[in-house]
């Protein structure tokens, strides 16, 4: 009988065992470090930009589900810095503040010449995710100043981007290179995320819910995979902070994940509001006085067949209703 307890409890603490690290699994995938420039949540890809050589730029580190808006404390173990458009590297000290209620981090720097920024974070959630991530975002300054945005910064898993990382609008193709210590990270999963602001993320997050509840995440998490160089591609729909990342699983270890954030703009030029033809207003109007009349129009007995002054208006009315669907086209 003690045996017989003893194999239960064994596989009862095999079986939650088995739940949390699936858990733990799932969540992982949601979970990325975002590098917000501007020290707001509201942020846009126009923050990614430098206005003018000497600005300083502040980034914001926090750690969450972009696309649901949800934010835990950020963990401790962070490392910081940029490499600037010559290839030097500068290591950035984080400073812990409090946004939302939660630990966040924030490093400054000073843009001192034209060219790219790529800030680098290595941020290390071990004990809860089984994760090690390794994030990157280009700060551009400068026009036609596009030195820099691809370069290698030597991230245990990183992504090299083939695609320029700004001046992107919504429906292009953003095609990079998954590394691993340098090597091409063949048959990797790659999971494409878009940020949202609170509100748009509670009302995005149940209507999701609410159409497909038999898997409300798989609209949340998007999911691709490397091929045998390494490569891969997706298609940036919508405007907004996009993350990728392309994901070491390394059997008994640690997880390394590296990632690359893509602001995309909004379609340019932007489509021009329609105007109204000339004349459509009178045209309605004389529509309109036509129908009125055909409506009081009655035969002697008041039933029955229109007569010929009803069939006339009628007429008429038809002919002002092709010259308007005329002037629409």
């Amino acid at each position: 009988m003690m045996k017989r307890r003893k194999k239960a409890t064994a596989i009862a603490t095999i079986l939650v065992v088995g739940i949390l690290l699936a858990s733990a699994v799932g969540l992982t995938s949601a979970h990325f470090t975002m590098l917000f420039p501007g020290k707001h949540m509201d942020v846009t890809p126009e923050d990614y930009i430098a206005k003018e050589v000497g600005e300083t730029k502040t980034i914001w580190i926090l750690w969450g589900h972009p696309y649901e808006h949800i934010l835990f404390d950020c963990p401790e173990e962070l490392d910081v810095s940029v490499m600037d458009p010559d290839g030097v590297v500068t290591a950035l000290t984080p400073t812990e503040i409090t946004v939302e209620g939660v630990r966040a981090y924030e490093v400054s720097f000073t843009v001192e010449k034209l060219g790219d920024y790529v800030v680098s974070a290595r941020l290390n959630a071990s004990e809860e995710h089984g994760l090690i991530d390794y994030t990157k975002a280009v700060i551009h300054c400068g026009e036609e100043a596009w030195e820099g945005w691809d370069a290698e910064v030597g991230q245990e898993t990183e992504v090299i981007p083939f695609t320029r990382p700004y001046g992107l609008e919504e429906g292009f193709v953003f095609t990079g290179k998954a590394l691993y210590n340098g090597n091409a990270l063949s048959d990797a999963d790659v999971e494409v995320e878009k940020y949202h602001t609170k509100a748009l993320g509670d009302k995005i997050v149940g209507e999701a819910e609410d159409m497909f509840p038999y898997d409300p995440p798989m609209m949340f998490t998007r999911v691709t995979k490397t091929d045998s160089a390494g490569e891969f591609a997706y298609t940036l729909d919508e405007p907004g902070i996009w993350f990728v990342g392309a994901t070491k699983e390394i059997e008994g270890g640690l997880a390394r994940r590296g990632v690359f954030i893509v602001p995309v703009l909004e379609a340019f030029p932007a489509k021009p509001e329609v105007e109204a033809p000339p004349g459509l207003e009178e045209l309605k109007s004389r529509v309109k006085s036509l129908e009125d009349k055909v409506a009081a129009l009655k035969t002697p007995g008041g039933e029955g067949t229109p007569g010929f002054g009803a069939i006339a208006a009628l007429a008429g009315l038809l002919i002002v209703v092709y010259l308007v669907k005329r002037r629409k086209r």
